[in-house]
């Protein structure tokens, strides 16, 4: 028999909150972290991203130990994985895993050319696994914006495989200038606070942010069960996704089989939404062929800007309040549908009974991946 396994932990830290009590109580009052930056060492034009006060993340860096020698990144991830460890009195032994997913990682490492190492992902795994003083050697994955909930898939399928009992999962990137240059020489950069989904939409807003999970065989304090996943490559281009959306609409199929339900029994989304043009249009498209028009779908990429590798995760543990506390929260940003196909893109936090979740992801280089989630009774 299969096992079961759940998410018995969540945190993150992002501009509008470093725990997820307060990240949800300033969704709710629609508040945003995306504001006007102006630092010409990022970008030598203000830009539109939501981004961490570095005075409060090494205040509260500082609350947690007083080493030095950690980079921001890995300060956020630190602080995001702290108190999920602490709370659930799990021994890191060789039943325990640590995966660590990001895009980018440490990439501002790459400006000390004398020292370039910080840069390796191995090696940011292995510092944060360290500090921790986890016995196994970390897992990383990086693939593109879809890592941080891929991430999740991998820890439930290593559990499913009795490799381990529990996996530590923690996601993060941070606005940086290659991150910043590379979205501006697509022109694919807002003017603006992003606009999933509307007519008015002109592109992405950047931001920053890390999360962290506990992935577990042990139903005890389960906040959520995950019950189908899947993964798959458009192939289409190696920044454009497929005009079909096939590769999420196969991700989503591929969940849906696994999880043994139909599409219809779906009663939230929590998607990409990163304002571009062919990627809002793509996800309308694919939910559309699986006939998940009508479920109510959000992105909240009008809070915290596309944060990269941290998004998929970061969406996760703001949707499994979502779940549990049957609230569906207004998608930021959305005005006039701008989309060829009708999706039903929440306007308004209202109350809903959610029992089934469904988190997607898309990302450069055509990949996708679904996850779908059950109410813990």
């Amino acid at each position: 028999m299969i096992k079961e396994v759940f998410i018995t932990e969540t945190n993150c830290i992002t501009p509008i909150g470093f725990d997820v009590a307060v990240n949800i109580k300033n969704i709710g009052k629609a508040v945003s972290g995306i504001q006007l930056q102006n630092n010409p060492k990022l970008l030598n034009t203000p830009f539109y991203a939501a981004v961490i006060n570095d005075a409060e993340l090494d205040l509260a860096f500082a609350k947690v130990t007083s080493a030095e020698g950690y980079s921001r990144l890995e300060k956020m991830m630190i602080l995001a994985l702290e108190p999920i460890i602490k709370k659930s009195n799990i021994d890191l032994n060789e039943r325990t895993a640590f995966i660590l997913s990001t895009t980018k990682g440490n990439v501002t490492a790459l400006e000390n050319q004398e020292n370039i190492d910080p840069a390796y992902l191995n090696v940011l795994a292995k510092k944060v696994a360290d500090f921790f003083g986890f016995k196994n050697e970390p897992i990383v994955v990086s693939n593109a914006c879809v890592s941080g909930i891929l991430a999740v898939s991998v820890a439930k399928r290593l559990i499913q495989a009795n490799l381990y009992d529990n996996v530590f999962v923690v996601a993060g990137d941070e606005v940086s200038k290659f991150v910043l240059s590379g979205f501006n020489s697509f022109q694919a950069m807002s003017n603006l606070p992003c606009k999933p989904y509307s007519v008015n939409r002109t592109g992405v807003s950047l931001g920053e942010a890390t999360a962290a999970v506990l992935v577990s065989s042990n139903k005890e304090n389960a906040k959520i069960k995950i019950i189908g996943d899947g993964s798959i490559n458009d192939a289409n281009h190696i920044s454009g996704p497929s005009r079909t959306g096939e590769g999420l609409y196969r991700s989503i199929q591929s969940a849906l089989a696994e999880a043994k339900i139909d599409s219809n029994q779906i009663d939230y989304i929590s998607a990409h939404g990163t304002a571009t043009p062919y990627n809002d249009e793509m996800e309308a498209i694919a939910l559309n062929r699986l006939g998940l028009e009508n479920v109510p779908v959000n992105s909240f990429k009008g809070y915290y800007g596309h944060t990269l590798g941290a998004s998929g995760l970061l969406e996760t543990v703001i949707g499994i309040e979502s779940v549990n506390q049957n609230t569906l929260f207004t998608s930021l940003g959305f005005d006039t549908i701008g989309v060829s196909q009708s999706i039903k893109v929440i306007e308004k936090k209202e109350n809903a009974d959610i029992r089934y979740f469904l988190k997607t992801a898309s990302g450069f280089g055509g990949c996708n991946t679904a996850v779908l989630f059950e109410k813990v009774n």
